[in-house]
């Protein structure tokens, strides 16, 4: 299934705006959600087809998140993806094993985040 409806959670405005300008002008879908509460919210009223998370935000943090969602019988197949400005290898081990499919390390690169939705079935 092609990837269009995509969520951005993240506390910063700043970051909500860069990616979801990178995303509309290659074709999709973008709705945002500023913490992990809200994206739950969000994500059971629309579910997107990808989510993009943040780790770092107040309430749950992104690991937190990407684990509930990873372990819901309805929203488990949604693939996420962790953006976020911590760049240890652990890190990225832990995002993983909270059931996210891909880490990117902030600023995230257009070209190369672009490469990896398509890797997973976008545009």
């Amino acid at each position: 299934m092609a990837i269009q409806k995509i969520l951005i959670v993240d506390d910063s405005p700043t970051e909500r705006y860069y990616l979801t300008d990178i995303l509309v002008k290659a074709g999709f879908t973008v709705t945002t959600a500023e913490n992990g509460e809200e994206a739950l919210l969000k994500i059971k009223d629309d579910k997107p087809e990808l989510i993009l998370m943040d780790v770092v935000m107040p309430g749950a943090n992104g690991f937190q998140v990407t684990r509930t969602i990873a372990r819901d019988p309805d929203l488990g197949d949604v693939p996420i993806i962790i953006c976020s400005s911590k760049n240890q290898e652990t890190d990225r081990v832990w995002g993983l094993r909270q059931g996210a499919r891909d880490y990117m390390v902030k600023p995230v690169d257009a070209e190369l985040l672009l490469a990896k939705i398509a890797a997973l079935g976008g545009a």
